[in-house]
């Protein structure tokens, strides 16, 4: 799911930009992701806990945490659970698509009711946040904000809508 959403198409606005990976699943999950992401061409941009798990890792900076990068780059971080991730997401992110991957599904609705963004998932890439995907056709243009209207708006135009998408692993080819 990590690597499909963030090199499936690493310049679309459903892009993964940042990769925040719970300190209490580190000693399992982060050097296999890291080294995952970097083998697959993706530079990883990460702090000293991120950097020790492959020496390929560049130092992150303060600006990256709010970057979309739009190419085969990403900032990943080591957080202290799930409202640290959440508190980091909102203060960072774009509000456009967020999403986490765990098999605790506490975790997952807390994730999906709080996180402030168009298109939250659950167990899925990111990739899925196409207007195709959601049956509205082929998209017209790109937008990486949560709020796309512009110009003069009626009452439907106003209305903001949260989709919340719930996978078992999905991946979009």
């Amino acid at each position: 799911v990590v690597l499909n959403a963030k090199m499936r198409r690493p310049g679309v606005c459903g892009a993964a930009e940042t990769l925040l990976i719970d300190k209490a699943a580190a000693n399992t999950q982060l050097k296999p992701l890291v080294t995952m992401l970097l083998d697959a061409g993706c530079e990883v941009r990460g702090d000293a806990d991120i950097q020790g798990a492959d020496a390929r890792v560049k130092p992150v900076s303060d600006e990256d945490w709010g970057t979309e990068y739009e190419d085969a780059i990403i900032s990943a971080k080591l957080v202290n659970g799930l409202d640290d991730a959440i508190a980091h997401i909102e203060r960072y992110g774009s509000h456009h698509t967020d999403a986490i991957v765990t098999e605790d599904a506490k975790a997952a609705e807390k994730f999906l009711n709080e996180v402030d963004s168009a298109i939250v998932l659950h167990n899925a890439s990111t990739q899925f946040a196409d207007g195709g995907e959601f049956g509205f056709g082929a998209e017209i243009g790109i937008a990486t904000g949560k709020f796309h209207a512009r110009g003069p708006v009626g009452a439907e135009q106003l209305t903001s809508f949260k989709y919340r998408v719930h996978g078992t692993g999905q991946t979009r080819p």
